[in-house]
């Protein structure tokens, strides 16, 4: 996704205008609220060798804000980095020079977006959400088979009646449910060597996928290539899992 692709998607789904607030520089953009001024991406030219990298030149970068329990996953990617010059608790750098697919990089910014945005505001338009379970430390199929309505840990914007996507983690690895949100922000603290939680969500079942269906070999043709904490559902997928040959299981 190039630099000038990036404005003109933030301005068709946020009404945002670039910002030039260092004086002189006109190729360094700056992605604002418009109520709170807040900061959401800003786009810079940077030397592929502050990165560590052996390439030659520069390449424009997007730096945006992301949850501090994604960062560390989300730099394992190819062509995300530590944030030049930001926080890098709490900030990331993508690469705007292929290496990083178009998608995950809207979604990125969505996700800044949302983190950045004024209390119970978020990008518009209806919302879904792709969230990992490890069965290695929660049994959710046996949870599922108690009940349709479960509590899960909440650790990005979700909202009541967003649709949420449980990813079960290997062996399964695989979409296996759809469920809505019934309840957010729940307080809950709990923590030890594997998760830590602060509040959950909860969740109602409404549909369970045969485990072939969407598995990750699936999700990798919809330019899914890692479910490592909550993120956003490509539109490609989204019509997938909505369409009539994704069937409720039996």
């Amino acid at each position: 996704m190039t630099k000038e692709a990036l404005l003109r998607h933030a301005k068709e789904t946020y009404g945002t205008e670039p910002d030039y607030p260092f004086s002189g520089e006109t190729d360094t953009p700056v992605l604002r609220h418009g109520e709170n001024r807040k900061w959401f991406g800003l786009v810079m030219r940077v030397p592929y060798a502050k990165f560590g990298l052996s390439k030659p030149g520069e390449a424009d970068v997007l730096n945006v804000k992301c949850d501090p329990l994604l960062s560390g996953s989300l730099r394992r990617e190819p062509g995300i980095f530590p944030a030049y010059h930001m926080n890098h608790y709490e900030w990331i750098s993508v690469l705007l020079d292929g290496t990083v697919p178009e998608e995950m990089v809207k979604e990125l910014l969505d996700i800044s977006f949302s983190l950045t945005a004024p209390k119970g505001k978020r990008a518009p338009g209806p919302r879904e959400w792709l969230v990992p379970a490890n069965p290695k430390f929660y049994d959710i199929e046996a949870a599922f088979r108690e009940s349709r309505v479960i509590d899960w840990k909440q650790s990005t914007d979700v909202h009541v009646g967003d649709t949420v996507y449980l990813y079960v983690a290997a062996p399964v690895s695989a979409i296996l449910y759809r469920c809505r949100a019934l309840e957010v922000n729940i307080p809950y603290r709990y923590a030890d060597e594997n998760v830590r939680m602060t509040k959950l969500m909860r969740l109602e079942r409404l549909e369970e996928y045969d485990r072939d269906r969407f598995s990750f070999e699936v999700l990798k043709t919809h330019g899914v290539r890692a479910v490592r904490g909550p993120r956003s559902v490509p539109e490609s997928l989204s019509e997938a899992l909505r369409s009539p040959s994704a069937k409720e299981k039996p």
